[in-house]
């Protein structure tokens, strides 16, 4: 989602600026920010404290701190680093050019983090360079308040987008070339509840699907609860939704479950993994995990490694626990130590790249269809792209052929740690 912000924002600046390539150069640095875990958001005082001397040589720069560390924080990030001109939190970064002007008159600084009021993004505008994917973001916010979580308090409440909006910024990107677009929110799922007359997410995809031109659909992100029949039938139904789907799981316990807020039991959720692929066997699933929650215990823990054998994970995404602020955990007693939250992440770690492994391994010998997304940047003599269950895959071809954007058949050969690698077939169809 910090990826479509900060495209929209460029469209926004384009015109009277252009990108380049060092701070050093630059007349505007923004920079947009994520605070879901502690980490992220000390890179953000780290980069931008960095960027004082420079302000210091040249006082006209301006440099501004977008998105949800921007929102938290607010004007206590202006005091912390003063020689920050601009603050907008994720629902005023899209008015960007009035804060500037404001800026120009000599209003500095301008902090926006309001979080009530419009949310509309710009539309996408001139794309460079073929693009063959894109994002849309499709609603803003999250109701859930999971117990660990800062983004209901940064992002906001859920807010959707009218589906008529979506669709012309499909359409628009379809008519420049793009061929797979993923659909962004902070809970995808309960998407147009809020909004009187607008479709269900389900009955959105759909909608999306019969734009001409495109021919590959994702999704992100679903709340396990919010995983409805209709949305999984909409899997063996709509021939561009891709198979893959990631479900984020956090914990396999249900004491711990219970204290994060989930909404959802251990049975409950795999009961959808089970529904999932009785509906589409093929469909890869990728997660997230939070290991060393406060108050959980080994057998807890255990209860997690079960589950990542029993539902066997294409990929996970795994962390730490961290306390955030205005997130209730922070105040959860039982605290996990440091040294025993690494070592319960390190062998989440090894158990995941084993079963990694032994999927990327099935895959030899198959031929798969990968939409090119272009040259790799490892190795430019490859070409580049992904299965439809969202593997990256590095496959040669005849040196005559230009792939970029096409749909071809590739075989599978071997594999790697992050990837596998194949031999190009044929062509499906043209970029």
């Amino acid at each position: 989602m910090n990826e479509y912000d900060s495209e929209r924002m460029l469209a926004l600046l384009r015109g009277e600026y252009v990108p380049c390539r060092r701070p050093e150069e630059a007349d505007l640095i923004l920079v947009n920010t994520c605070s879901v875990r502690q980490k992220a958001e000390e890179k953000v005082y780290s980069l931008v404290g960095r960027f004082k001397q420079l302000k210091a040589r040249r006082p006209e720069v301006v440099i501004g701190i977008c998105g949800c560390v921007a929102q938290q924080e607010g004007k206590h990030l202006v005091k912390r680093l003063p020689h920050v001109d601009m603050v907008l939190g994720p629902r005023r970064i899209f008015h960007l050019r009035e804060a500037l002007r404001e800026i120009e008159a000599g209003h500095r600084p301008v902090v926006w983090v309001e979080l009530d009021g419009d949310w509309s993004p710009p539309p996408p505008g001139p794309l460079g360079e073929r693009p063959v994917k894109a994002y849309v973001t499709i609603m803003q916010g999250c109701d859930n308040f999971c117990s660990y979580c800062v983004v209901p308090y940064v992002r906001g409440r859920e807010i959707s987008r009218p589906p008529e909006e979506i669709l012309r910024e499909v359409e628009c990107l379809v008519s420049q070339g793009v061929r797979e677009v993923t659909l962004l929110g902070q809970n995808v799922n309960s998407y147009g509840r809020k909004e009187q007359g607008f479709p269900s997410f389900a009955e959105l995809l759909r909608l999306v699907s019969e734009i001409e031109g495109l021919w590959r659909l994702r999704f992100t992100t679903s709340h396990p609860k919010d995983l409805s029949p209709d949305l999984i039938e909409a899997f063996g139904e709509l021939e561009k939704l891709c198979e893959h789907l990631h479900l984020p799981v956090q914990s396999g316990s249900n004491r711990i479950l219970r204290l994060m807020n989930r909404k959802y039991t251990r049975e409950e959720y795999l009961e959808k993994v089970r529904r999932l692929r009785e509906v589409v066997p093929e469909i890869a699933l990728t997660t997230d995990l939070i290991v060393g929650f406060p108050g959980e215990t080994e057998e807890d823990f255990r209860e997690t490694l079960a589950l990542l054998e029993e539902v066997r994970y294409q990929e996970i995404f795994s962390f730490k626990y961290s306390d955030r602020p205005l997130a209730r955990a922070r105040d959860f007693p039982e605290k996990v130590p440091e040294e025993v939250k690494a070592a319960r992440l390190a062998e989440v770690h090894r158990v995941q790249a084993r079963i990694t492994g032994e999927i990327y391994r099935s895959y030899l010998g198959r031929q798969e269809e990968i939409l090119v997304e272009g040259r790799s940047e490892r190795n430019p003599a490859l070409w580049t792209g992904r299965t439809r269950t969202n593997l990256v895959v590095n496959f040669s071809a005849p040196e005559d052929l230009d792939l970029k954007g096409a749909l071809v058949h590739v075989l599978i050969k071997d594999t790697g740690k992050h990837s596998l690698r194949g031999e190009y077939l044929a062509t499906l169809k043209g970029p």
